[in-house]
C-alpha cells in the first residue's frame, strides 16, 4: 500500500489549462447530508486506509446536522496513477471556482497561496488551546507570517524505522527494549545509529531481508535520504537561498551513501512509493521507513510478518535524530462561497475528540501537528505485536525533530529540491552510475542554480 505521492511542481499557464480539463472529466464520489441552510463543497484526501473515509462522511454529516449546513464531501485520490487531488487543486485554482475546501499536501500550500484565504485567527487558537505545533507544518503552511491553511490529522504522517524484531535479534539488538511499548527516555534509543544502520545492512542482506530502502524520485525515497541529511547537520540550500553543497556534512552523507547503497535492493535507483511496503509484506524487507500502512496491510495479507514487526524512530546522526514528516493540510479558497462555515467545520474537524476519532479509524495511521495529540489509546493496544506502533508518534523522551526534505531552504527552492528528487540524483550518479563525486557536485550545483533563478 502506497503512503505518499510525489508532489505536484509549478504549474505553468498552459499545464493548468490541461489539468483543468483532464479535471473535469474525472468523477468525484458525492456524500451528502440533507440540510440547505447554508452549503459547503469539501475535496478532501481519500484516505490509504478504507475504514476511515466512512468515519469522515459521519463526523461531516454530525456537524452538518448540528449546524443545518448542506454539506458535499468528494473523496479525491492521491495516487501515482489515479491522482485527483492535484489535478483538482490546479484547475479550481485557474478557474477560481469548485470547493469552498480543499486537501493539500506538503508543498503544495506553497504552491497555491495567493488563492488561499489565510487563517491566523483559526491558527491563533488552536496554537492557544492545544500547545506547541511542528515546525514543519508551521514551515509548510505559513506565507509572510501568516497561516494560509491548517495543519490537519488526516493523511499527515511520520515515516520512522518498521524493522523485522527477529532479524535485529538474531544480531543481538532487541528494538523493543530499545523502544518499549511504554513512556521510556531518551537513553534507551542511543544505541541505533546510522553507523550501525551501515553494520547491519549487509548482515540482513545476506540473510535475505534487505533493508527496503529506495534512491527512487517519490516521496519515500526523497523524505529519508533528506532526514540523513538532517542527521548529520547538511542542507543542500541554507535558509537565506545558498548552497552549502560542498559542506562538510553534505560530503560526510554522499560518502556514507557510496558504502551503503551496495546492500541495498537492486532496484533501489526506480523504487516508487509502493516498493518499501511491497519488501515488508512480502516478507523479503528487514527494515523500511515508512508510517503504519505497510504494517497494517501485512496484518491483512501476512499475519506473522506483522507479528515481527515494530515500529519506532529513526537512527541517530552525530547532529540529531531526525525522522521523516509529511503533513496534510485544509486550505480555504479566496473565492470560497462561504467562508464563516469553512473555518467552523475545519475548527470543529480538529478538536481533539474528533482527531482522536480520525485516528482511530485509520489504526493510528493519522498524526496531529500537536505534540498534545501524541498520547491516544490506539497506539498503545493495536496488534500483533502489542505496542507494534506504539512509538510510531514524536514521544517527548526521542529527542528527535521532524523532517520535510529541502528544509530549512526558502520555499520556492525548497519545492524544487523536494519535487526533482535532487539530492537522490545526486546519490544514484554517484553510487550506480560511477560518476566521480567532483561531476556530480557540479551537476548539483547547476540544478540549484537554476532553482534560485526561477
Amino acid at each position: 500500500m502506497k503512503d505518499s505521492t510525489k508532489p505536484l511542481g509549478r504549474v505553468s499557464r498552459r499545464g493548468a489549462l490541461k489539468i483543468g480539463a483532464a479535471a473535469a472529466a474525472l468523477p468525484l464520489v458525492h456524500m451528502q447530508t440533507a440540510y440547505a441552510a447554508g452549503s459547503l463543497k469539501l475535496g478532501f484526501w481519500d484516505h490509504w486506509v478504507p475504514a476511515a473515509n466512512p468515519v469522515m462522511k459521519k463526523l461531516v454529516d454530525e456537524w452538518g446536522a448540528k449546524n443545518k449546513v448542506h454539506i458535499t464531501l468528494d473523496l479525491l485520490s492521491s495516487g501515482t496513477a489515479n491522482s485527483k487531488l492535484p489535478l483538482t487543486q490546479a484547475a479550481e485554482a485557474l478557474s477560481g471556482t469548485g470547493h469552498d475546501v480543499l486537501a493539500f499536501n506538503t508543498w503544495d500550500v506553497q504552491h497555491y497561496a495567493q488563492h488561499l484565504m489565510p487563517i491566523d485567527d483559526v491558527m491563533d487558537a488552536q496554537i492557544k488551546k492545544y500547545g506547541a505545533i511542528d515546525p514543519m507544518a508551521q514551515y509548510l503552511a505559513t506565507v509572510k507570517g501568516h497561516w494560509m491553511a491548517m495543519p490537519t490529522s488526516v493523511g499527515s504522517q511520520y515515516k520512522p524505522s518498521c524493522a523485522r524484531i527477529s532479524l535485529f535479534k538474531k544480531e543481538g539488538y532487541d528494538v523493543e527494549k530499545w523502544y518499549p511499548n511504554k513512556p521510556g527516555n531518551a537513553s534507551t534509543s542511543t544505541a541505533w545509529t546510522y553507523d550501525l544502520m551501515l553494520k547491519l545492512a549487509p548482515k540482513a542482506k545476506a540473510a535475505g531481508l534487505t533493508f527496503g530502502l529506495g534512491l527512487g524520485q517519490t516521496t519515500d525515497s526523497v523524505d529519508w535520504t533528506g532526514t540523513v541529511l538532517r542527521a548529520y547537520g547538511g542542507v543542500l540550500v541554507d535558509e537565506k537561498g545558498k548552497s552549502q553543497l560542498r559542506s562538510e556534512p553534505v560530503m560526510t552523507v554522499l560518502e556514507y551513501f557510496q558504502k551503503l547503497v551496495p546492500y541495498l535492493p537492486a532496484d533501489t535507483a526506480t523504487y516508487d512509493d509502493a516498493s518499501n511496503n511491497k519488501a515488508l509484506i512480502s516478507g523479503k524487507g528487514g527494515l523500511i521507513f515508512n508510517p503504519p500502512s505497510a504494517w497494517w496491510v501485512a496484518r491483512r495479507d501476512a499475519i506473522k510478518v506483522a507479528a515481527d514487526c515494530w515500529t519506532f524512530p529513526n537512527p541517530s546522526g552525530p547532529k540529531a535524530k531526525s525522522v521523516p514528516y509529511l503533513p496534510y493540510f485544509w486550505g480555504i479558497w479566496s473565492f470560497s462561497q462561504n467562508k464563516t462555515a469553512a473555518k467552523e467545520l475545519i475548527t470543529w474537524l480538529q478538536q481533539r475528540p474528533q482527531v482522536e476519532t480520525l485516528t482511530n479509524a485509520s489504526a493510528g495511521y493519522d498524526i496531529s501537528p500537536f505534540n498534545s495529540m501524541h498520547n491516544f489509546t490506539i497506539w498503545t493496544t493495536e496488534k500483533p505485536p502489542v505496542g507494534t506502533i506504539y512509538n510510531y508518534p514524536l514521544r517527548p523522551w526521542f529527542d528527535a525533530v521532524s523532517n520535510v526534505s529541502g528544509y530549512p531552504a526558502p520555499p520556492h527552492i525548497a519545492t524544487q529540491l523536494y519535487s526533482n528528487a535532487t539530492f537522490n540524483v545526486m546519490i544514484v550518479k554517484l553510487t550506480k552510475q560511477g560518476q566521480k563525486m567532483k561531476d556530480v557536485l557540479a551537476w548539483g550545483e547547476r540544478q540549484i542554480e537554476s532553482y534560485v533563478n526561477m
